[in-house]
């Protein structure tokens, strides 16, 4: 009888099979980990972006809410040249990019009129990659509730598109 040293080729195919069977019923439950981790990231950006445009309105209040999202972050990484109207520095420069977490990011201050401080902003954030890194829109106007869309749409055109969307639970 020949002594036998290491496995046999069937041993080995089993014990492949066995690894792709753990990894097909694992690897979706990582996926779907992912997805609700950007997604919580994104509904956390939204209150953030929400809260600077309050504080930028309360610093600033002859501009009113900021024009545009990249008005509430930094001009540079350290925001050397302090903050001012135009450079806040009230957000990292992360977010005020408007690219975060698998998301993108846009907020919009609007005025009742010409020559008004803005009155009224939309902060809203649509996933990069739908089904990917998230699949749910979230967006937050001037009452400060969270809304979301859970779809596939862009992010929300404007204010009377956020206040139409369901309230987050």
């Amino acid at each position: 009888m020949r002594n036998q040293k290491g496995f046999s080729l069937i041993e080995l195919l089993i014990v492949v099979a066995i690894i792709l069977i753990i990894a097909a019923i694992a690897i979706p439950s990582l996926l779907r980990a992912k997805i609700s981790a950007d997604e919580s990231a994104a509904a956390a950006s939204i209150r953030q972006i929400s809260t600077a445009q309050i504080s930028y309105a309360a610093a600033y209040p002859l501009v009113g809410y900021a024009a545009t999202l990249a008005t509430l972050g930094p001009a540079d990484v350290s925001c050397s040249a302090g903050p001012n109207s135009t450079n806040a520095c009230i957000l990292d420069n992360v977010l005020s990019s408007g690219v975060k977490s698998g998301y993108s990011f846009v907020s919009v201050g609007s005025a009742g009129g010409s020559g008004n401080p803005n009155s009224q902003f939309f902060s809203g954030s649509a996933p990069n990659n739908y089904n990917v890194t998230g699949v749910r829109n979230f967006c937050m106007v001037t009452d400060g509730v969270l809304r979301i869309n859970p779809g596939p749409a862009a992010i929300a055109p404007d204010y009377a598109g956020c206040a139409a969307y369901p309230i987050a639970q």
